[in-house]
C-alpha cells in the first residue's frame, strides 16, 4: 500500500519526536507506530475483487490505498478472470464516527465530542447539536479553536490608513 503522508499526520509525528518526555527510544517507538497506526485505520482503503473465468471466487487483494494504486497492481498481475476495486470501510473510521475522534481533521474539534459531522443536526447552512445520545455537543466545531488565525491588516486597509494620517 502506497501511503502518501498530510501535513496533519506528520506534525503528530513529530510531536511526538519532540517530545522530551520519552524515557527510551523504544518507547517513543512504540508511541510512533500506535499513532501512525491510528493514522492509517483512518484512510478510507479499497480492496481488488477477483473472480476466475469460470466465476469461481478469485483472490481478493488489498488494501489499497487509491483505486488507480489497485488498478495498476491488477493490470501488472495478469490473473485472468475479472476484477474490480471495492472501497472497504475502516474499523476506525465507524468507532470515530461512534465513539469521537479528537483532533481529528473533519471530526468535531469540541473537547467533549470529536463525533464526525454527519452525526450533527443540520443548522440552516451549518451543523448544529450531535445525535449521539451520550454527546452534549450543542454545535458542530469545524476547526482547532487553539488554531484561529488572528486578522492581519490587508496592504489596502494599510495604504487606506496612511493615506488618512496625511
Amino acid at each position: 500500500m502506497r501511503i502518501t503522508p498530510r501535513a496533519y499526520e506528520v506534525k503528530k509525528v513529530v510531536d511526538i519526536l519532540e517530545d522530551p518526555t520519552f524515557d527510551s527510544p523504544e518507547q517513543m517507538a512504540k508511541a510512533v507506530i500506535k499513532e501512525v497506526g491510528d493514522m492509517l485505520q483512518m484512510r478510507d482503503l479499497y480492496v481488488l475483487v477477483h473472480t476466475w473465468a469460470d466465476g469461481s471466487k478469485g483472490l481478493n487483494m488489498g488494501p489499497f490505498g487509491a483505486v488507480a494504486e489497485a488498478e495498476t497492481f491488477a493490470k501488472k498481475m495478469s490473473f485472468g478472470g475479472t476484477g474490480r476495486v471495492v472501497p472497504i470501510t475502516s474499523s476506525g473510521v465507524i468507532l470515530a464516527n461512534h465513539d469521537g475522534k479528537t483532533s481529528w481533521p473533519g471530526y468535531c474539534w469540541n473537547p467533549e465530542c470529536g463525533h464526525s459531522p454527519t452525526n450533527h443536526a443540520m443548522d440552516g447552512s451549518s451543523r448544529g447539536k450531535c445525535h449521539i445520545s451520550v454527546c452534549n455537543c450543542s454545535k458542530f466545531m469545524k476547526d482547532d479553536p487553539s488554531a484561529k488565525k488572528t486578522k492581519k491588516a490587508t496592504a489596502r486597509a494599510g495604504a487606506a490608513k496612511g493615506v488618512n494620517e496625511l
